[in-house]
């Protein structure tokens, strides 16, 4: 049964004590009922508890006209309970989904403003948790999109907090009733052909007129399937330590996994494990669309295959797989003048290039590989190049990133790769960083 209205202030507190040190509470207000409620409840709190500082976000997405007086109303009910209001205007993206658009510029906007030691405070409750689970479950998804939403996660440089996941719709309705608060009434949310609002306003009724403890029971449902996301992630974190040993190659700063590992454990655990990895990478694929992944560790040893994904590609090479994105999928320019080679040259679109030592004479070329290049080496005569990144194990995606020195046409040295940076032929030593590149991490 849901609990007395009166027990939802000192619920409220109860689950934002862990976060009572913050250094600042944001509050997502629509101005409808839920996040009306919310901060209520936290404007009257503050009057007799000690929280950190309180402010309220409207974001208006400039979808209906009538959205343009929500935030003069936001206005008045923050003035009343002397809690700051900011506003945001967003432009959402068109697309497939209005309601996921909305969604992604409005919590855009959020994760801007968390900055580190803050939260930001969201209205969901008990009857969304149920319509999440629900909704989801008809989009087909596994554990980890059952699990519905969790009760904080990162979110900026702080975190996102729900703190009233465990209230009811009925709660909130019945705790709005009794301090008289007004609140907008969005038409959109009538619109029954967004799926959200068909779950509510279509679905839901006849399952509660079935079963009255339809909310309650999903939302157990949803907490039991986060509690075996969090066990699949632990399992995870394990597979993924056993895969993580240091690589010859790790000052590319590139995210990789040792494959052996991972060939070893099951197909289940080899997509867990890799979903864990590659999802604050990149949007994961569905479930029918893994078939890259097995490809990708079937392909032929002297194959160079390629998964590609949403936000970049997964490679295969030197016994890892690799994430490229951003500039390492960008071409480069065929060659680089070093008119200063005692300043660092910064390499578009490819980090940034030194020469520490005894710098040689004459005027300095940084190229790109094209194929066909003959190195001198003490005492080893002229290599082809080729050989002597094979000999080295360079992956095959870095070959044609790597600056190759050049004086008058003759290659002096390979960045980064002993014995062919400077160093056999001369007290000198060429170092590329290709750190600072878009990974896509979020």
């Amino acid at each position: 049964m849901d609990r007395p209205e009166i027990d939802l202030p000192s619920r409220l507190l109860l689950n934002l004590k862990p976060w009572r040190n913050a250094a600042h509470w944001h509050i997502a207000f629509s101005g409808g009922l839920d996040s009306t409620v919310l901060l209520h409840l936290l404007g009257r709190l503050a009057t007799t508890e000690s929280l950190p500082p309180l402010s309220a976000i409207h974001i208006h997405h400039g979808l209906q006209v009538a959205a343009d007086a929500w935030p003069g109303h936001c206005q008045s009910v923050c003035d009343a309970l002397g809690i700051k209001l900011r506003v945001e205007r967003v432009t959402v993206q068109p697309g497939a989904s209005l309601e996921r658009a909305a969604r992604d510029a409005r919590y855009a906007v959020f994760s801007s403003m968390t900055k580190a030691g803050e939260v930001l405070l969201t209205a969901q409750h008990r009857d969304d948790q149920a319509e999440t689970l629900l909704f989801r479950l008809l989009r087909g998804a596994g554990v980890r999109g059952l699990s519905g939403m969790p009760r904080q996660r990162p979110l900026g440089s702080g975190w996102l907090l729900r703190p009233l996941l465990d209230a009811s719709r009925a709660e909130l309705e019945a705790y709005a009733a009794q301090h008289r608060l007004s609140w907008i009434e969005d038409p959109s949310n009538q619109n029954r052909q967004f799926s959200r609002n068909y779950l509510r306003h279509q679905v839901f009724p006849v399952l509660k007129a079935r079963w009255p403890q339809a909310i309650t029971t999903m939302a157990r449902s949803a907490a039991h399937l986060s509690e075996a996301r969090e066990l699949l992630d632990e399992l995870a974190q394990i597979d993924l330590a056993n895969a993580g040993a240091a690589s010859e190659f790790d000052w590319l700063d590139l995210p990789s996994l040792q494959l052996a590992p991972l060939q070893k454990l099951s197909a289940a655990r080899q997509r867990n494990a890799l979903s864990h990895w590659l999802e604050p990478l990149t949007a994961l694929p569905e479930s029918d669309h893994w078939s890259g992944w097995s490809d990708l560790l079937e392909a032929a040893i002297d194959a160079r295959p390629i998964w590609r994904l949403a936000s970049g590609e997964l490679h295969r090479a030197s016994g890892r797989i690799w994430w490229l994105s951003g500039r390492w999928l960008q071409a480069l320019p065929a060659a680089e003048h070093w008119p200063d080679p005692s300043r660092a040259l910064t390499l578009p679109g490819n980090g940034v290039l030194r020469l520490t030592g005894q710098i040689p004479a004459g005027p300095l070329q940084i190229r790109y590989r094209e194929g066909g290049e003959v190195m001198s080496l003490p005492g080893r005569g002229h290599r082809d190049l080729k050989r002597l990144l094979n000999e080295s194990g360079v992956p095959l995606f870095v070959r044609g990133r790597l600056p190759l020195l050049f004086r008058d046409g003759q290659l002096l040295a390979v960045a980064n790769l002993a014995g062919l940076d400077g160093r056999a032929s001369g007290d000198w030593r060429l170092h590329w960083q290709p750190s600072g590149e878009d990974q896509g991490l979020s």
